[in-house]
């Protein structure tokens, strides 16, 4: 499967398509965030060390906060993305694409202690896997949904230096779709542009880059981009 999203309509009937994020780099940003605390806590130790018994009370209670506010701190201040989340061009949603709040943020980090039995984050990989949105058990129970966070970009213009009129008539809705397919084509990447290419594989007599070609060529037929 080359992407998945989840499909949300908005109140105002406005379909969002949230691409959800998979296992792999969900655990890479999550690594990430593990270095990034292994610092903060090593920085702690090396400044607090020098009040003695003191300072052991006050690591403790660094620990704890690091452990259990550094993930819901930056998912609720920082748009859902923490340091790590943000490298691998992550962020966590509500499961209808609102921003996540500070109940849901608390939430899904609590119960990482329910998805990491019984060891490893075994739970919480099994569920994901299960998932068709990659969610783990703390997700499901917040709500909440990790997507790739899509940053906007200038559509590249479609390809007008080909034509080709259809090999057969047309009918309207599928001149329609043929259109639709042209407009919406640049935003899309190459890989999922073949993909739905090869639905008119009966039509452009083609598969892969070609059938993408062929298909922009009859678009600009239709519009007379002759």
């Amino acid at each position: 499967m080359l992407d998945t999203y989840r499909e949300v309509v908005t109140p105002e009937g406005v379909a969002l398509h949230l691409p959800a994020a998979g296992p792999v780099p969900r655990a890479l940003a999550w690594l990430l965030d593990l270095m990034i605390r292994f610092g903060i806590v090593f920085v702690a130790a090396m400044v607090l060390g020098v009040l003695g018994r003191s300072g052991a009370g006050f690591n403790a209670v660094v620990l704890f906060l690091v452990y259990w506010f550094y993930p819901v701190l930056f998912e609720a201040l920082w748009d859902g993305r923490t340091p790590g989340k943000r490298t691998l061009g992550l962020r966590v949603v509500a499961a209808n694409g609102a921003p996540v709040g500070w109940l849901a943020a608390f939430t899904r980090n609590l119960l990482r202690v329910v998805d990491m039995l019984p060891f490893g984050y075994a739970a919480g990989l099994v569920s994901s896997l299960f998932d068709p949105w990659g969610r783990r058990i703390g997700d499901m129970v917040a709500g909440t949904l990790v997507v790739h966070d899509v940053r906007a970009q200038t559509p590249s213009p479609t390809p007008v230096d080909h034509v080709m009129a259809p090999p057969v008539a047309l009918q309207p809705y599928e001149q329609a779709a043929l259109v639709s397919f042209a407009e919406r084509g640049p935003r899309l990447t190459q890989a999922r542009q073949e993909e739905l290419a090869e639905f008119a594989t009966p039509l452009t007599g083609a598969r892969g880059t070609l059938a993408v070609t062929r298909l922009y060529g009859m678009a600009n037929w239709l519009l007379g981009r002759r």
